[in-house]
């Protein structure tokens, strides 16, 4: 890809013409999927015990209740990158909102472990397409120098969504007395954990039907003139005019739709570089282990001891951390770039996961196989813990999403975002499922030394294969 910023259609654009409240209240808008990815992932958190005991699940069943959602991911993902390059990326997510509110509803209703999983990898189809659709929207509505900034939104929203789902659960328990308890209407706490989240939901949907299709959909589709009437609501119409015209010459070499077939470098008959970076980027997003805290942080915390309260309330603590870490990155992403970002996080998270490693690793295990952590490597653990997710927030968190978002060129950006959604939504399923096992197995610190392996050779998949994306108009991404 080019790495000089393209001083064209957005230079044109004074900052007189450009709308950029507009723009920011679009990208806004967009992000509440980010809210509802975050809320449909953290909410699980609380409820681990209560399905446990509603379901009469084992280890392992518990771990697919737990990980189901993510099927529907790693789906919602793969199929939403393409039908939005058919219907459009707003229409895509309109139909993502519907789900996130059948989700919902039916997380809550279930009386089984069969239909409880239906209604989680419904919210899962949700979750995955919103997960890739709304970076990609922003990055497409976005003017080049504040792309990094507003993609990383989505990033906030998510960990706004997750803490959300945390404070949610832990007033829920303490209000009922435990998330197993009775609660309004005689239902169980842990079922109105997931009623929450059908507000927000219907929020998303509604405000959905306010912003316009991205303008490089109608280009693609066309229709020029409607592409035209966008970015000149955004950008002016000096800007609009120019803007049209360059992704009009980005997709004149490709006079076909696009299609998975676009994946392959017609000269080398191979895969593109491009791709297997997005895989890449995808897959160690996960395979560092990240949400095992998000989805099992309160049993994590309660085996070492703390109380449920607690344990749900360091949660809402973790969430804090993050939102700040976030924060950072919306500061200094689109002066410093990606790549360094992305470098800093690995080198940290190598770190702050092999202490966590050593401080389980003299875990005690006491009868009926409580586990305990003395007062010294308990604190270790806990604030490498917060160390790490500030780290994985301030980089890989938000980083991918914004490069999966823009590095890919407009023709294979659907196609681009499907595989590597899938891949990210799968190592997502098998990092979460196979956590549990570990547990039984090879222990907390096991599984974080192998984290943190997958850390440590991500600081070389950077340094060898990401190349950065700062100030590149997206009409100058190149696969």
């Amino acid at each position: 890809m080019s790495s000089t910023p393209s001083a064209s259609a957005e230079s044109a654009a004074s900052l007189q013409e450009m709308n950029l409240g507009a723009i920011i209240l679009i990208s806004l808008i967009a992000t509440i999927g980010g809210f509802l990815f975050g809320f449909d992932s953290g909410v699980i958190n609380g409820t681990v015990d209560g399905l446990r005991q509603a379901f009469h699940s084992t280890n392992v069943g518990t771990g697919f209740n737990v990980a189901s959602m993510l099927l529907g991911c790693a789906a919602g993902a793969f199929f939403a990158g393409r039908l939005a390059d058919i219907f459009g990326r707003r229409s895509i997510l309109i139909v993502a909102a519907v789900f996130f509110i059948v989700s919902a509803w039916g997380s809550g209703v279930a009386n089984g472990s069969l239909e409880f999983v239906i209604y989680r990898i419904i919210g899962g189809l949700a979750v995955g397409a919103a997960s890739v659709l709304a970076p990609a929207y922003i990055s497409e509505v976005a003017p080049a120098r504040l792309r990094g900034r507003l993609s990383s939104i989505q990033q906030v929203a998510i960990i706004v969504g997750l803490t959300a789902a945390f404070i949610s659960n832990y007033l829920l328990a303490l209000f009922a007395g435990s998330a197993t308890a009775d609660f309004w209407l005689g239902f169980k706490a842990w079922r109105w954990m997931y009623w929450m989240e059908i507000a927000p939901a219907a929020i998303f949907f509604l405000a959905l039907l306010t912003i316009p299709e991205s303008p490089r959909f109608l280009a693609l589709k066309g229709r020029k003139d409607a592409a035209k009437a966008v970015l000149a609501r955004l950008f002016g119409e000096r800007a609009a005019a120019q803007k049209v015209s360059e992704i009009e010459a980005s997709l004149a070499a490709d006079h076909h739709r696009p299609r998975f077939s676009d994946l392959i470098n017609p000269a080398t008959k191979r895969i593109r570089t491009i791709v297997w970076v997005g895989i890449g980027l995808a897959s160690f997003q996960q395979l560092v282990g990240i949400n095992v805290v998000f989805y099992y942080g309160a049993v994590l915390w309660q085996s070492v001891g703390f109380s449920e309260s607690d344990a749900l309330l360091t949660n809402v603590i973790m969430g804090g951390v993050s939102i700040l870490a976030v924060a950072v990155t919306l500061m200094v992403i689109d002066l410093h770039g990606r790549k360094p970002i992305l470098l800093i996080g690995s080198l940290g998270m190598s770190a702050t996961l092999a202490l966590m490693a050593v401080a389980f690793l003299n875990a005690q295990v006491g009868a009926g196989g409580a586990v305990t952590l003395p007062p010294l490597f308990g604190k270790l653990a806990l604030l490498s813990a917060v160390a790490y997710v500030a780290l994985f927030n301030f980089s890989w968190g938000p980083v991918m999403w914004v490069m999966l978002g823009e590095m890919f060129p407009n023709q294979i950006r659907g196609s681009g975002l499907a595989v590597s959604g899938l891949f990210q939504w799968g190592t997502n399923f098998l990092v979460t499922m196979t956590f549990p096992i570990l547990l039984t197995t090879i222990t907390l610190a096991g599984a974080y030394a192998i984290y943190a392996a997958f850390a440590v050779i991500s600081v070389f998949f950077v340094r060898a294969m990401v190349r950065e994306t700062k100030g590149v108009e997206l009409e100058h991404m190149d696969g």
